[in-house]
């Protein structure tokens, strides 16, 4: 069978989800027995986000072959079955890259090279490539161009995709449009307009969409669905409401229960997949994390806590999956590690059951989170610590347990104790964008390690982005203090996992653990610290004074 396209746009302004609307589709036409793959075009000129700061793109995400890439990956990968390459995304960078490459390669032939039908025809095969037979199997693809109808830098994009229904057929391409339907809290009512003109916009690119996805903070009802139907010439069981909702693993639910799987089958052809989708397990993990038993505190001790929804989004879920398999809500304190001295580091991690130290970059805020660490350490709180949180943790080990009150890492600057150094793989590359280690790399595990029986393996495979590493002229004095290093590459040159053993749960890992976690199958680190974190507060509770009793 012929692989089917589903093209998702968005018009109005950014961030209406148009990510999560594909994930979640791509998620309830999996639960019908299609194989899915989800592709995301950016139309901005970096050449991936490796070097864009969190602040204003989030985070980046890291697939198995070591692309940085947009955070949608993240969400494709966490409601759909299949892992995604460096092929599954590519911005405008990218594809102009390739074409000024080609040109000066001779390979147009002296043609002039123009953005029709040069840049086009450069998004198509690259589309292609994404979807092509050597990604196996797909019998639907979902591809989500980025940015908003209108602007400047997408519209090659949006013609790559009005052509590409003429090159495949017209009954097996798909438009949806994301679009907003606002609630104006003085008139008391939705407003459609928007909606309106965003559809004019892209039927004046030559795309009528066949589907409105239509934002809004509340389900919109039946009498203005067939208002948008009427205007924006789609009918009134095209309109989808897709209003907020309190949990994103709702939305494959909410989209099937609009019947918006059924439209798809039958605007594509309908004769593929299974009658019903099989969303019981997603049902289940909405079941269990509306009102979970316990509430866990965690404090995140990091330099992005001021925009943490997008800067941590992988480790947000992350932390949510591995609460709600404890039957526990998870309630993230986010603390600026800029604002952490030896003063107060008591007080901001006042409350909490369990303290994380993310990954990062920069000298920013690095103290603040030393000083975190001592103190999970010493009060035997929970930790775990992620990338440059596992390597803090050795460099305050070694100045506090260690003797070495000077330990650092070079990534700060010159020390005489770099207990964290470049990687040999690093030395001598000046180029930021893609150059560090990155994607998925094996580690070994050691026998009766705490992470040995959390994975329940002896090799497992994670995804990395990181230049430094441990030094390996202080494994030595590591494990002679009392460290254990419970992970390492295969041939034991770099460490990958340390733990503390006889503190309650303190563990820490050189990868990105949050990047494999999944609601339907959380990640057993995420897990076994939310576990330990219970523990420690079930411990607490069982302990607590009992109060007096006045006479």
């Amino acid at each position: 069978m012929q692989t089917k396209f589903i093209f998702i746009t968005g018009g109005v302004l950014s961030s209406l989800g148009k990510g999560l609307s594909a994930a979640a589709i791509g998620a309830v036409m999996e639960a019908r027995g299609l194989r899915v793959i989800n592709v995301k075009m950016d139309p901005y000129l970096n050449v991936d986000p490796g070097t864009m700061s969190p602040y204003q793109h989030g985070e980046v995400f890291v697939t198995e072959d070591g692309a940085e890439t947009d955070l949608d990956l993240g969400h494709y990968e966490r409601f759909v079955a299949r892992p995604l390459h460096q092929r599954n995304s590519f911005t405008a960078g990218k594809i102009y890259q390739n074409v000024i490459e080609r040109e000066r390669e001779g390979g147009y032939l002296g043609s002039t090279v123009q953005v029709i039908p040069h840049v086009t025809d450069e998004i198509k095969r690259m589309m292609e490539e994404a979807t092509g037979p050597k990604n196996g199997r797909v019998d639907l693809a979902i591809i989500e161009i980025g940015g908003t109808v209108g602007d400047i830098e997408s519209l090659p994009f949006i013609e790559a995709i009005r052509q590409m229904r003429a090159d495949k057929g017209p009954e097996n391409v798909l438009y949806i449009h994301v679009t907003l339907v606002p609630y104006i809290r003085a008139a008391g009512e939705l407003k459609t307009k928007p909606t309106q003109h965003s559809v004019k916009e892209l039927l004046s690119l030559g795309i009528q969409p066949h589907i409105l996805l239509c934002r809004s903070e509340t389900p919109i009802p039946d009498e203005l669905r067939q208002k948008i139907a009427n205007f924006c010439n789609v009918g009134k069981d095209d309109v989808i409401s897709a209003h907020d909702v309190n949990n994103i693993y709702k939305l494959p639910l909410v989209f099937h229960e609009q019947g918006l799987d059924a439209r798809i089958l039958q605007r594509l052809g309908g004769n593929w997949g299974v009658a019903a989708p099989l969303l019981d397990r997603w049902q289940d993990y909405v079941d269990r994390s509306e009102q979970p038993p316990h509430t866990l505190k965690v404090a995140v001790v990091g330099k992005y806590v001021q925009h943490q929804t997008d800067t941590y989004k992988s480790l947000n879920e992350a932390l949510t999956h591995g609460g709600i398999v404890n039957a526990a809500r998870v309630e993230l304190k986010y603390v600026d590690s800029g604002d952490i001295d030896p003063s107060n580091v008591a007080r901001h991690l006042a409350g909490v059951d369990a303290v994380l130290i993310p990954g990062g970059f920069g000298d920013r805020g690095i103290d603040g989170k030393i000083h975190a660490i001592r103190y999970a350490r010493e009060n035997n709180l929970p930790f775990f610590g992620i990338c440059l949180g596992m390597q803090l943790a050795v460099v305050e080990f070694l100045r506090n347990v260690g003797g070495l009150a000077d330990a650092n890492s070079s990534e700060f600057g010159p020390t005489q104790h770099p207990v964290i150094h470049l990687m040999d793989s690093q030395a001598g590359i000046t180029a930021k964008g893609g150059t560090m280690r990155l994607g998925a790399y094996p580690c070994d595990l050691a026998p009766g390690s705490v992470a040995r029986r959390i994975y329940g393996a002896d090799r497992i495979s994670e995804r990395h982005r990181h230049r430094f590493e441990v030094n390996p002229a202080y494994h030595a004095l590591l494990e002679e203090k009392g460290m254990r290093i419970s992970g390492t590459s295969p041939d034991r040159t770099l460490v990958e996992m340390i733990e503390l053993p006889g503190h309650p749960y303190f563990v820490a890992c050189q990868f990105h653990p949050e990047f494999k976690s999944r609601p339907l199958v959380p990640h057993p680190l995420f897990s076994a610290f939310l576990r330990a974190a219970l523990e420690r507060q079930l411990l607490r509770e069982r302990t607590k004074p009992a109060p007096e009793i006045s006479a």
